[in-house]
């Protein structure tokens, strides 16, 4: 039996604060890459699922949104997936902030293992 969204919360690499609503028996962590002004990319951990077993299977169809105000990120994930064989998706979006926009891709990863 599916379970309600659960909320968390976390801050990027810049200090931005994200809002993250997250299927709990799905969503594993969310992580923010940004690409550096050297060419490089930063990678970091922006939540991680409190949770380290699933309590139930995910239901057939799991949502993830993410929304940071100050960067005027809000986007919503729901993957219709009833065989379970999703294990990440990768979202690209634009940021907007200090007059500026910034490419930032996020991964929502599933890996929870199951209780035994």
């Amino acid at each position: 039996m599916a379970r309600h969204n659960r909320d968390g919360q976390g801050s990027d690499q810049r200090g931005f604060d994200y809002r993250i609503s997250f299927q709990p028996d799905w969503l594993q962590q969310v992580k923010v890459t940004r690409d550096l002004e050297s060419g490089r990319q930063s990678t970091k951990t922006l939540f991680r699922n409190p949770a380290s077993v699933r309590e139930h299977s995910p239901s057939s169809r799991v949502r993830t949104r993410v929304v940071s105000q100050e960067q005027s990120i809000d986007f919503e994930i729901a993957i219709h997936d009833p065989k379970g064989v999703v294990r990440r998706v990768i979202v690209e979006t634009v940021a907007q902030g200090d007059g500026a926009e910034e490419a930032v891709s996020f991964s929502l990863e599933d890996a929870l293992p199951r209780r035994r």
